[in-house]
């Protein structure tokens, strides 16, 4: 009988994944810092719009639908965080969806 061969080892170089995790943490740290030292309006719509960068473009639609939902609720729920936060992630999600190809 043949020995099945191993997977293939997808990881670019010896400890890429915990270095992505660090920057990753790294990132989110920063992210909280900004959004609390700001305003609510500015900081929901800062870090929703830095995050929504992030979005893979097949779920850039996905995305602007909860953006939309967000804007509205927050809105009418007079809760400005939520609703310039929802504004951002629509921003984030149009931008995603126009110009990343996917």
């Amino acid at each position: 009988m043949e020995k099945s061969k191993g997977k293939p080892n997808k990881e670019p170089f010896p400890g890429a994944y915990f270095l992505g995790l660090a920057i990753t943490l790294g990132l989110l740290l920063v992210v909280v810092a900004v959004g609390a030292g700001l305003s609510p309006a500015l900081s929901g719509f800062l870090v929703a719009l830095m995050l929504g960068l992030t979005v893979n473009p097949k779920y850039a639609i996905g995305f602007l639908c909860a953006g939309v939902f967000a804007a509205l609720m927050g809105f009418a729920g007079q809760e400005p965080q939520v609703a310039w936060g929802g504004l951002g992630l629509i921003l984030a999600s149009l931008l995603v969806w126009r110009f990343v190809k996917g």
